[in-house]
């Protein structure tokens, strides 16, 4: 049942057995369920993103797609680290990504043993046509908010993303 009082009590006023009602508790109460139902969300709409990318795209190998859009050339092991995976999984999804004719594979001129992914033309223009559409449909559903605020929350998430790093 969501909160619809936004309190963190569940809605009928009942707060956890276990935990003491203090305000802070009651906050990260609050903070855990809508990032709970905020990553429900993304999950499904990261899904329906790496589809419209490619039918045969798995749904994770969306974010390998954006890294290499802001970064260009990576390793496999940087990308790896960025998004917390082991080597064997990376290197399945930038087989299947390269399969799909989305990225490509160069020598590292840096180190003759390694290799840099990259995004082929066809990729890079597959994948910003739908960055592009979810960027007007969050302009669309953030419309009546205050841009400050939603520089705010850009912010908060920031940091978020940067505690969650470390």
């Amino acid at each position: 049942m969501h909160d619809v009082g936004g309190n963190g009590d569940g809605g009928d006023g009942s707060v956890g057995a276990d935990l003491p009602a203090s305000g802070m508790d009651q906050a990260f109460l609050a903070l855990e369920r809508e990032l709970t139902v905020l990553l429900r969300r993304a999950r499904a709409k990261s899904g329906e993103m790496a589809r419209a990318v490619h039918p045969d795209l798995e749904s994770a190998a969306y974010g390998l797609l954006a890294r290499l859009d802001e970064t260009g050339r990576l390793r496999a092991t940087e990308l790896a680290a960025y998004i917390g995976v082991g080597k064997a999984t990376m290197s399945r999804q930038l087989r299947a990504l390269e399969h799909l004719g989305l990225i490509a594979r160069e020598p590292d001129p840096a180190d003759g043993r390694a290799w840099l992914v990259h995004l082929t033309e066809e990729g890079r223009a597959r994948f910003r046509a739908v960055r592009d559409a979810r960027r007007v449909a969050y302009v669309r559903q953030l419309a009546g908010w205050d841009r400050d605020e939603v520089a705010q929350l850009a912010h908060l998430l920031h940091q978020l993303n940067r505690g969650v790093e470390s």
